[in-house]
């Protein structure tokens, strides 16, 4: 008998014939044989929705009882999907995160797993029950408060749990078909991936790419976990995450990679330019780090050649547009101790990335991920490239047209129906 973890996020679980439908898909898995373990998201936009309460409530809510707030929408959740399995005759146990055992750090709203003991849960299945665990959330090792993950964490949750109860597999259900080329939002000729390696899907992931969260794709590679995304709202393939090229549908030999895995873009990103920095050894390094003691994450990072007349440069890097205010405040401050002459803030950006295992050993891919810009009439402010990535920054208003000419330009447009999104709103 092997063990399955599925993940169902809030737009397969939005209301009760969605929660009654991945019941039944639940017990199907539990027919086949298998032990099964599901992490749920709340319900719909339930966790916007009690966000946007809290903020009429108060500007500014204090992050323990913010987290006390969110984690309740995932609690509804899983509740509801127990009591759908148990009218279809299988018994269902639902757990919290902290009942679960997952031990995070203390940093509320955005908290980090340190360790998972699901001894309720491995007790629970070895009596036969189906888990269902609250995603998202877990329980802080020193103070035992409720913490959340972030946006997304529920991902998280889910291959953690795979990876402490050594599960064959963590399946993960969304509102499309799999991991598409592009998003299929924006890009309705987008063309889904039957396979992608862990490095190639965490580029992706971390260049905006909203199917997987890229910590979960990292916890994934660490302790090779497959991962397989699919659609809880229908029966078709999905796309394998994992180390190893999985074998196709026939079974009869592996999918391979493409040169170029897809395009990703990132509207959620704001720029900070700092003007007039002396180019002298330990001024970037006086930035920087008044952004980190911040406890601000940052992306991509340019300075600009110093002009000789002046001894002068620009330092320019992207961060989340949420830690803008921060990052502007922390920067003031040192504003003395550096000596920069202003600070520029430019929340109107998108960045667009172009991910691909294949890139490194093909001359010309970006030659033409650039004239495709180009043609599509679209600016380039900053420009950050790996072994298997290149991203640049674009104005906000060119983003889905310079994703659609960078989608075609590499041959990704399918030549069959459009891609569906099936549910969510996309909030």
């Amino acid at each position: 008998m092997g063990l399955v973890v599925q993940k169902y996020g809030g737009s397969s679980v939005a209301d009760a014939e969605g929660i009654k439908r991945v019941a039944k898909r639940i017990v199907d898995a539990k027919k086949n044989g298998n032990q099964v373990v599901v992490v749920v998201s709340a319900m719909g936009d339930t966790t916007d929705e009690l966000i946007d309460l809290a903020e009429q409530v108060s500007p500014i809510p204090a992050g323990r009882e913010f987290d006390m707030l969110l984690t309740a929408g995932e609690r509804i959740s899983m509740a509801l999907l127990a009591m759908a399995i148990k009218n279809l005759g299988h018994e269902a146990q639902s757990f919290t995160g902290s009942q679960a055992g997952v031990i995070t750090d203390s940093v509320h709203n955005k908290a980090r797993i340190i360790d998972v003991t699901p001894g309720r849960i491995r007790e629970s299945l070895d009596k036969g029950n189906i888990a269902i665990v609250a995603g998202f959330q877990g329980v802080s090792q020193d103070k035992k408060d409720i913490t959340t993950l972030g946006r997304g964490g529920s991902d998280t949750t889910a291959v953690a749990l795979a990876a402490a109860l050594d599960a064959e597999v963590c399946e993960i259900y969304t509102d499309v078909d799999g991991v598409f080329t592009a998003d299929p939002r924006v890009v309705k000729k987008a063309r889904k991936i039957d396979w992608i390696s862990f490095e190639d899907m965490l580029e992706l992931a971390s260049s905006g790419s909203k199917v997987l969260l890229h910590r979960c794709v990292e916890y994934a590679r660490r302790y090779n976990i497959p991962i397989h995304v699919r659609s809880s709202f229908s029966g078709l393939q999905g796309t394998w995450v994992s180390n190893e090229p999985q074998h196709n549908q026939q079974g009869d030999k592996p999918v391979e990679q493409a040169i170029i895995s897809g395009v990703a873009h990132d509207t959620s990103e704001a720029k900070v330019t700092v003007v007039g920095v002396p180019d002298k050894p330990g001024e970037a390094a006086k930035i920087f780090r008044a952004v980190a003691d911040a406890e601000i994450n940052l992306d991509m990072i340019v300075q600009n050649v110093s002009a000789a007349s002046t001894g002068l440069t620009d330092i320019s890097f992207t961060l989340p547009k949420t830690e803008g205010r921060k990052a502007i405040d922390a920067l003031e401050k040192q504003k003395a101790n550096v000596g920069f002459d202003s600070l520029r803030y430019d929340d109107q950006i998108a960045k667009i990335s172009l991910v691909g295992a294949g890139m490194k050993t093909n001359p010309g891919v970006t030659a033409g991920f650039f004239e495709a810009l180009t043609d599509a009439g679209v600016n380039i402010e900053l420009i950050s490239t790996s072994e298997i990535r290149i991203s640049v920054v674009t104005r906000a208003d060119d983003v889905n047209e310079a994703v659609r000419a960078v989608h075609s330009a590499f041959g990704l447009d399918s030549d069959s129906d459009e891609a569906v999104v099936y549910g969510g709103t996309g909030r």
